[in-house]
């Protein structure tokens, strides 16, 4: 086991990321990096639950990782890798699934989300994806993952599964906790604040691209929606204005009442307006050092190499412990 505590994050290589993934999830990655034992992974074997094309998923995989590392993520300070280049994730997955209910996996609101409809055609891969998350986190002995508040039950059914296993087999893994930030960690979108921002959403108003030029960034909060009254404040009733609000405490750092306070007797044009600029401002840098990575494609080799081993050394070591309390050694 860990003697720090560990933690690990994961995300999707589905495209660039957004807005919502820097503000929810890789700024809080980089702010707390020297915190912990970090464990940073791309998640493509979840990405391949749906239809998608080898040669996208590829290239998103490496997009995502200079993106990671121009954010701020330091290799040499976490480790950061591809969760198909350390083969243990998938062996554990097909041992936690092999000892999880089908009614646990049934309860899974994503896949009823994601297979509505079409319960009969999808792969079975959608179905038993939390099983693979499972292993994700139990494999590096986790005992934080940080998440959103959509993937809080995935994360609690791993608690679950670890514990079934446990009483099972023995003192085997660690239960995890999840932790849910406050502001920032659920964006919404801006063609529709009801739902979450997200990168499989179509329409092109609908999420701030991570390499967004400044003109599309400003045009699309300059279409974002918002409501038919005059106050900017926030108020869970007017998501519109609530999520642009959100997205600027997110990134100033100031408080709701000094949001309300400077808006005050403002319009919305001067909201979306200084809105465009502050996000444009944060983004500039990271766009700098992303072009500066991609031109040189051994760097990206070089990086997830030395992550991958970094994560099978610690991986190879709770295999080991799952291997010989099943009886598979």
């Amino acid at each position: 086991m860990s003697e720090n505590p560990r933690v690990l994050s994961g995300i999707q290589p589905t495209g660039i990321p957004h807005l919502g993934n820097y503000l929810g999830a890789i700024r809080n990655w980089v702010a707390e990096q020297d915190r912990h034992d970090n464990f940073f992974c791309v998640v493509d074997q979840h990405a391949i639950t749906v239809p998608y094309a080898p040669d996208e998923l590829r290239q998103n995989v490496r997009s995502l990782v200079g993106l990671l590392v121009a954010s701020g993520l330091d290799p040499a300070r976490c480790a950061l890798f591809v969760q198909s280049h350390v083969a243990e994730h998938t062996e554990l997955a097909w041992l936690l699934t092999c000892n999880t209910p089908m009614g646990w996996l049934s309860r899974m609101t994503q896949f009823k989300d994601k297979s509505q409809g079409q319960q009969e055609s999808v792969g079975a891969g959608l179905f038993t994806y939390p099983a693979l998350m499972a292993a994700d986190i139990l494999l590096y002995d986790t005992a934080t993952v940080p998440v959103g508040d959509d993937q809080k039950q995935h994360v609690e059914l791993t608690r679950d599964i670890a514990t079934s296993f446990n009483h099972r087999f023995g003192d085997v893994f660690t239960i995890p906790e999840p932790v849910i930030r406050e502001v920032g960690a659920r964006v919404m979108g801006l063609d529709d604040p009801t739902k979450k921002m997200s990168k499989s959403t179509d329409g092109q108003f609908h999420a701030i691209g991570m390499l967004d030029t400044a003109k599309v960034i400003q045009k699309k909060f300059n279409r974002a929606v918002t409501d038919s009254q005059t106050e900017i404040v926030f108020d869970e009733t007017r998501p519109g204005v609530t999520n642009l609000l959100t997205i600027h405490q997110a990134l100033s750092g100031q408080t709701k009442e000094q949001l309300e306070s400077h808006f005050s007797g403002k319009g919305y044009g001067d909201l979306k307006k200084e809105l465009g600029a502050l996000v444009v401002e944060n983004l500039a840098p990271i766009q700098q050092r992303y072009n500066e990575l991609t031109e040189d494609p051994q760097t990206l080799d070089q990086i997830l190499a030395a992550g991958a081993a970094r994560a099978q050394a610690v991986a190879g070591q709770t295999m080991t412990r799952v291997r010989e309390a099943m009886g598979l050694r």
